[in-house]
């Protein structure tokens, strides 16, 4: 196993160059539209987010749960920013989304499109997930989509979660899983950490440590098909979750 700080940069390194145009890992393919439909987002979602879709992630975390005018939504790993416009369509005008990323590149990026688009309800910050920066019980909804799986402390992550959110509030989680062991060498491959399968857990494990952070779990859907579509038969799902504070 590698360290969390060389887990850190290699993840960090990896997303820097997909804001700059690189192709994503998350089942590196071309068509970001083909993968976004694949993993459950409409054709409307997809051409409402527009160029913030980078073919990244593994479900559509704003579909799993309702999310209500007026509330303020926590987006982990932002990316450049395609389910925080959703969620912004989804709150209003009199709610608020905040996403989070640890790239300095996805942020601008995310801005850019913000700003493009004409979104005046969403704003992006720098930051770890494992820190998050809002303060206690200020969120209604955190939405996570294939992220946490890239995090070497994922305890510290749901930990922060139930911290920010409010009492009552909800997460909605999109992420891999596996179904059975990596070998050694998988979990030391850098493609694989970035590609949001080095880190993953193993599917009970995963939910036991939201259950340890607080939470009530509920899961919501499995997708094992999303191993042969985009991870070349590697045992794993895409898990989709709903945790309540």
């Amino acid at each position: 196993m590698l360290d969390n700080k060389k887990t850190k940069q290699i993840v960090k390194k990896h997303y820097s160059k997909i804001a700059g145009g690189s192709c994503c890992s998350c089942g590196c393919q071309a068509d970001n539209r083909q993968i976004a439909k694949s993993i459950g987002y409409s054709d409307e979602e997809i051409k409402l987010a527009g160029e913030a879709n980078l073919g990244l992630g593994c479900g559509n975390p704003t579909g799993l749960g309702e999310i209500k005018e007026g509330e303020i939504v926590l987006d982990l790993g932002s990316g450049a920013g395609f389910d925080c416009f959703l969620a912004a369509k989804k709150v209003g005008p009199s709610g608020k989304v905040i996403g989070v990323d640890m790239t300095e590149e996805m942020i601008t990026r995310a801005k850019a499109n913000a700003k493009k688009h004409g979104y005046k309800n969403v704003e992006f910050k720098l930051g770890d997930i494992e820190n998050l920066p809002p303060k206690d019980n200020s969120i209604d909804v955190v939405i996570s989509n294939c992220v946490v799986n890239l995090a070497p402390d994922k305890l510290k992550v749901f930990k922060e979660v139930y911290r920010v959110l409010k009492k009552g509030g909800r997460m909605y989680i999109s992420d891999i899983v596996l179904l059975g062991n990596l070998s050694p060498e998988q979990k030391k491959d850098e493609e694989l950490i970035a590609g949001c399968v080095g880190g993953a857990l193993l599917r009970e494990e995963y939910l036991e440590i939201i259950k340890d952070a607080g939470f009530k779990v509920r899961v919501l859907s499995e997708d094992k098909d999303i191993s042969k579509r985009q991870y070349q038969g590697i045992p794993l799902e895409s898990l989709k979750v709903e945790a309540k504070k």
